[in-house]
């Protein structure tokens, strides 16, 4: 017990045993993750796009544009795959009205000859009972609260390809009311033309997305035209119109470098996409912008005047920032970039979702009072965050993650988050919740290596890798929950910054660092880099020659240090065989500094099954104990190795270049599938650090996950709590 107690004060979780808790206020947590591929199969190309749920929120049902059909998802304490039906072309939209899915699908054989039906679906069949021609390519979708209308954006999308996408390209887009009495094959279409009020292309509005209010009136936003039009139902009737207009947002990054570095402005037209009515006269939209924009914000509109309210100025940028999941790759082209936008009332409060499409995050703000938004948290999702539909009937929210690549270990996916009232500092001591790690504002992302740091108890370091430059030791706060980014420091060469492909690093009794750097095997060398407590470079240490020409791509991933002084020794792990391998071993090597002599060890890897394995971490537990951190290079269902081993080094004696190298024998540590999967997370594909914090009987292990800088990867930056070791 008294064991126990010390290690909470440690996790700095103790907090979570006060009364307290019960009075902690809401937030969301992940619950499961669905790959869509599991209504078929996982060589089949699919992509969950837009949801909806019936009013009891057991059944949700997605779009599937790759596959043209749409797919059904049972919704209890976990998703499961639940079938699917066959659409007479491209589903774009799906809303539930009782028993019915409404689904547009898009029939068009061009984009100057585009069509599209609306299919209406008995739920309890699974069968079609209606269509309805619309005479043009549908986009969004949505149905009154009280079931009398659905609308529908008939978009006739332009093609991207001609005069480099500008508009006007006819023929133009409009809105469609549809009327729901009767039976569904008696249901009547009205036409409402959308031509001649934006200031951008008047001939050619594009309808984007619709979104009906308590007085059923329709918010259309026409993002190319960067237009917002209000339409009444009941009549057909414009009621009014308005600009978009532009937003300057100040303190973001606008260069795709490999920094973040939030100090420039911008000036752009919002061209939003998603619409969402916050009240019956408060108008939402994500400002994703297009061809001509793009302000990187979302904003509330006065709908009766068109006056903007309220703008997210730089904040969504902030949030993936201090949550490690800017997407640096996308800073010169709209940032995050807010594309869906959702709002629901889950008891007494009001939310608005904003879903970042290149930074894979859902904002979640509160917005009881619509014209003063309050942010409360952001939420990890697949790659391509697409269609929010928040389910008030059981407390939670569904986000259809639309891209997949099973070449790339990505997979579209449905992922399903709760309203909990647990403290998320608890929640983190079981690797549950999010964020768990975060920043006060530095850039980080793609952690690579992780270290303790003699003598000091709390923090950890770890290193950025090649996703990132000039190269940053980054130190982290590990005992607080989250885990907190709190210093950063440039590595310097003669005086200048420098960018390496970071893997690994070891923090020196007396301060300093040692790097471990991944070479490709052709231009790159490997590298051991010691670098002063200053970060300046004090000596680059490449692989004797013997060793380096039979070094293959598969370079350094770990570095740990045991000992100081002349009894150091740099102990360096390599990911996979090299050409002089035996199959199924990968390298340990040893550096003595005070000799400058290099030595090697074999280690055995696990058997490969359908997938490499390789070694991504070495950390030292004691000077005779090594941790060995191997991992295949699966994410989601398919992952089945992430492990930590240890091995015993005392008696291992490694040989110089080209001796027959001793066999270490490694034992089973820890199996991180648990933790990897605890709040419902398809399992990350890459856990490469490891660290031992503490003293004496109290040490724990923690880690990271390489987000590889968010560039085509969910990019959820995650920090394990490993438990004591």
């Amino acid at each position: 017990m008294v064991r126990l107690c010390a290690g909470l004060i440690a996790c700095g979780l103790i907090m979570s045993a006060s009364p307290a808790a019960a009075t902690m206020p809401e937030r969301f947590q992940r619950s499961d993750t669905m790959p869509v591929f599991g209504n078929s199969s996982a060589a089949e190309h699919t992509a969950a796009e837009i949801a909806a749920a019936t009013a009891d929120g057991k059944l949700v049902v997605y779009t599937d544009s790759p596959a043209r059909r749409i797919g059904f998802a049972k919704a209890g304490s976990k998703l499961t795959p639940d079938g699917v039906l066959a659409m007479p072309g491209e589903p774009t939209s799906v809303d539930i009205v009782g028993g019915l899915a409404l689904v547009a699908v898009n029939t068009s054989k061009s984009h100057t000859g585009p069509s599209g039906v609306l299919v209406i679906v008995d739920l309890s069949k699974r069968s079609v009972v209606a269509t309805h021609e619309l005479g043009g390519q549908p986009d969004s979708i949505d149905i009154s609260a009280d079931g009398r209308y659905a609308a529908i954006a008939v978009e006739n999308e332009r093609d991207e390809d001609v005069n480099d996408g500008e508009i006007p390209q006819l023929p133009a887009g409009f809105l469609t009311i549809v009327d729901l009495v009767g039976a569904p094959a008696a249901w009547q279409l009205r036409k409402v033309e959308l031509t001649g009020i934006a200031q951008v292309a008047p001939t050619d509005p594009e309808p984007e997305y619709v979104s009906i209010n308590g007085r059923n009136q329709v918010a259309v936003t026409l993002q190319e035209n960067n237009h917002i039009a209000i339409v009444d139902l009941r009549s057909g009737n414009l009621v009014r119109h308005f600009s978009a207009g532009a937003a300057t947002v100040k303190g973001v990054d606008t260069e795709d470098d490999g920094k973040i570095s939030p100090t420039e402005t911008v000036t752009a037209a919002r061209e939003p996409d998603a619409v969402a009515w916050l009240d019956d006269r408060a108008l939402g939209t994500a400002d994703e912008g297009d061809y001509l924009g793009g302000s990187r914000t979302w904003t509330v509109f006065d709908a009766d005047s068109g006056k903007v309210l309220y703008s997210s100025g730089n904040e969504l940028d902030q949030i993936a920032i201090r949550q490690g999941q800017y997407p640096d790759g996308r800073s010169d082209n709209k940032g995050v970039e807010p594309e869906g936008l959702a709002v629901a009332t889950f008891g007494r409060e009001r939310y608005v979702f904003v879903g970042m499409e290149r930074a894979n995050l859902v904002a979640v703000y509160d917005v009881s009072n619509a014209r003063k938004p309050k942010f409360v948290q952001a939420l990890p999702t697949g790659v391509g965050p697409e269609g929010l539909l928040p389910i008030p009937a059981t407390g939670a929210l569904v986000v259809s993650a639309e891209e997949d690549s099973a070449a790339d270990n990505i997979r579209s996916s449905l992922s399903a988050y709760r309203l909990t009232r647990t403290p998320l500092a608890l929640s983190l001591a079981h690797n549950q919740g999010t964020p768990s790690i975060v920043s006060d504002g530095i850039g980080f992302g793609a952690l690579s290596g992780l270290s303790g740091i003699p003598g000091n108890f709390r923090d950890v370091v770890s290193v950025t890798d090649a996703a990132y430059s000039p190269t940053r030791v980054l130190t982290i706060d590990a005992v607080a929950a989250p885990a907190r980014v709190r210093k950063e420091l440039t590595l310097t060469k003669d005086g200048k910054p420098i960018g390496y492909d970071g893997e690994g690093i070891a923090a020196r009794r007396g301060g300093g660092y040692w790097i471990a750097v991944e070479g490709d095997g052709k231009q790159s060398p490997n590298l051991l880099v010691e670098v002063a407590a200053t970060g300046a470079v004090v000596r680059e240490i490449p692989l004797p020659d013997a060793v380096a020409q039979t070094a293959t791509s598969n370079g350094f991933e770990g570095v740990t240090v045991i000992g100081s002084g002349a009894q150091e020794q740099v102990w360096l792990a390599v990911q996979r065989e090299w050409k002089a391998d035996k199959p199924g071993q990968a390298t340990l090597a040893r550096f003595t500094p005070a000799t400058g002599e290099w030595a090697f060890a074999a280690y055995p890897l696990d058997a490969a099954a359908g997938a490499w394995i390789g070694l991504s971490e070495v950390t030292a537990l004691n000077n005779h104990t090594l941790l060995i951190l191997e991992r295949d290079n699966q994410r989601g269902d398919a992952a089945k190795v992430k492990k930590v081993y240890s091995v015993d080094i005392s008696g291992v004696t490694p040989v110089p270049a080209g001796g027959a190298k001793p066999v270490v024998t490694k034992t089973m540590a820890r199996d991180l599938m648990p933790a990897l999967t605890a709040d419902g997370a398809a399992t990350h594909d890459k856990p490469e650090g490891l660290a031992v914090v503490g003293f004496g009987p109290f040490k724990r292990l923690v880690g990271v996950v390489d987000n590889d800088g968010v560039d085509e990867a969910p990019g959820e930056s995650v920090f394990l709590r490993l438990g004591w070791i």
